[in-house]
């Protein structure tokens, strides 16, 4: 059996391969209400029949005002609980793992009158934000406390928060976003505050398994770099974070040349000088490549983002590669005699 299908048990939640479906948005909400509509079901269930481990769902927002774009997925209302039900079921309803990624775009926000930890734009094209009041934060905490109670009464069975890629949460750990002088600002601590309470407050409500999405490396001379996050992820774990899964950028303006597994020393260095369960993400495009990093104990989960966009039955064709027979949908079995399971 290669690595990369075999079991994991995230808290008491069992993944039955390693193989994860980033969040990745779709933009898809037309009627711009937050609702799930068909087309996540299509999107999400095909992956699901395609053997993908876990789903993570797309960047959902916590409050209207927390949008990426005005057609995001949202979980600030009761409103939105039944259609998140339906898509956690179809998720599941092929053995999937159904995680959903809560989160706040701050200074990034697609829509009118951004907030964020200071009154720095992200650059000369997008908006200022207004610097957010202490009542604000809390305000703010609460709301993903709420959404989080939403995700556990719709059925999900793994949470992770949104701490990435320059919205909000990335935005009070980093040092180029937040000029705070009070308890929010400052030192590395003072810019984790907002996170711990989001955390705390979290857990009010959840009590299931909890990941934390983070950018290991701002790339920039004055941001955050691995080190600093190191500490993070230390504090993260005793919190009772269960994973933390390590990207990079979104905070600065920088030009990246990535390569495949450019990302994955990320989760490495969290893992071994924390002890932090990571998933690794990053140009992870082939078989191969995906059972290095779990075989050479890299990170625990690889999390693939667009391949799963170009090819939802991916864990299929990695399994065959691989030589591995897995379970295959009964309605596609014709299709995949090699590796199908006996």
């Amino acid at each position: 059996m290669a690595d990369l299908f075999s079991p994991y048990k995230l808290a008491e939640v069992e993944l039955k391969n390693r193989i994860v479906m980033s969040p990745m948005c779709t933009y898809s909400c037309t009627t711009r209400d937050g609702v799930a509509k068909r087309w996540h079901h299509i999107h999400y269930g095909a992956r699901a029949s395609g053997q993908v481990g876990m789903i993570v769902v797309e960047a959902t927002a916590v409050s209207p005002e927390g949008r990426i774009s005005p057609v995001d997925l949202g979980l600030w209302d009761d409103k939105h609980i039944a259609g998140m039900q339906e898509l956690a079921e179809t998720i599941k309803s092929e053995g999937s793992v159904a995680a959903i990624q809560l989160g706040h775009a701050g200074r990034k926000a697609g829509v009118p009158d951004a907030v964020g930890p200071s009154a720095v734009a992200f650059n000369e094209r997008t908006q200022v934000p207004r610097e957010m009041t202490v009542e604000d934060i809390e305000e703010t905490i609460l709301s993903f406390s709420q959404a989080a109670r939403r995700a556990k009464t719709a059925g999900f069975d793994v949470i992770e928060l949104h701490g990435a890629h320059g919205y909000l949460i990335n935005q009070f750990l980093s040092p180029l976003a937040n000029k705070r002088t009070d308890s929010y600002g400052g030192t590395l601590e003072n810019r984790y505050r907002l996170l711990n309470q989001v955390i705390q407050q979290v857990k009010q409500h959840w009590s299931g398994p909890l990941m934390v999405r983070l950018s290991v490396e701002e790339y920039h001379q004055d941001g955050n770099h691995p080190g600093d996050y190191v500490t993070i992820a230390q504090w993260l774990k005793q919190q009772g974070v269960d994973l933390a899964d390590c990207s990079s950028g979104g905070v600065a303006q920088a030009r990246i040349k990535p390569f495949p597994g450019y990302q994955v020393p990320y989760a490495e260095k969290l893992r071994r000088e924390t002890g932090i369960a990571t998933g690794a993400v990053g140009l992870i495009t082939s078989p191969l490549q995906a059972e290095e990093i779990v075989a050479n104990h890299r990170a625990e989960l690889v999390f693939l983002g667009r391949e799963l966009l170009r090819n939802p039955n991916w864990p299929l064709y990695a399994a065959r590669e691989l030589g591995v027979k897995i379970k295959v949908p009964d309605q596609y079995q014709a299709g995949w005699p090699t590796v199908n399971a006996d």
